[in-house]
């Protein structure tokens, strides 16, 4: 499921962008599917520009029915009445989406034997100051099995110690969901941790949900900001 909102926040019509002469959902939309990791792949939009842009190229798009705050709220809608296990979440501005990280995402379910693992999600290692620094990048902090701590727009861990070689992992917006920890989702209030944030997975942490991080080294671009655009328009040619 790919929710794709047209007003977005930052960079209002983002999705619509050219990005290489085809819009940044549609590049979106052509990469997940081109994985063969899925059966069905879904745009799910708010929005009648997207929703005609996915099914007039042939893909396939429902329309969300109501109003939500997050993509989680989004797909939870589209997939209440669908009959599966786990959904994987691919976020609509991101064009590079690619089979290796996806398919990694994948795998820690099959080992779950348990089900200990409510959510699985990317990371990737960042090193430069500016994208470690920039509140547009999300950073996450891991436990020794990797299931993610927290999630900020700030440096974490800040450096107090410059000499403790501390690394910053960046989230990556794909995430693959229990069905059920996605319905919970919906049922559960927001509070202050992710009000302050504005970061929709700090929700399921707040309400005791195990993220599994995963991490990769494909760093990609999330298009959430013109320049983003611009530098996703060099690392395509």
């Amino acid at each position: 499921m790919i929710p794709a909102r047209y007003s977005a926040s930052r960079f209002p019509g983002k999705l619509m962008q050219n990005l290489a002469g085809k819009s940044v959902i549609l590049r979106t939309y052509e990469a997940t599917v081109a994985t063969k990791l899925f059966s069905e792949v879904y745009v799910v939009t708010d929005s009648d520009i997207i929703f005609n842009e996915i099914v007039s190229n042939g893909g396939k798009a429902i329309m969300s029915i109501n109003e939500h705050e997050s993509g989680s709220d989004r797909i939870a809608e589209a997939v209440a009445d669908v009959d599966c296990d786990i959904v994987i979440n691919v976020q609509g501005d991101e064009p590079f989406t690619e089979g290796e990280s996806l398919a990694k995402v994948i795998e820690v379910f099959k080992d779950d034997k348990e089900k200990e693992i409510d959510l699985a999600s990317l990371m990737v290692e960042i090193e430069d100051l500016e994208e470690i620094n920039n509140p547009n990048t999300v950073k996450v902090i891991v436990d020794q099995q990797n299931f993610a701590l927290y999630f900020s727009r700030s440096p974490i861990p800040y450096p107090r110690d410059a000499n403790v070689g501390a690394r910053y992992f960046k989230h990556k917006g794909i995430y693959a969901f229990r069905k059920q920890a996605l319905l919970d989702f919906t049922v559960l209030p927001m509070q202050f941790l992710e009000a302050s944030e504005k970061i929709e997975c700090i929700r399921y942490l707040e309400y005791g949900k195990r993220i599994k991080m995963v991490e990769t080294k494909i760093q990609g671009v999330e298009i959430d900001t013109p320049e983003d655009l611009e530098k996703a328009k060099r690392l395509w040619k």
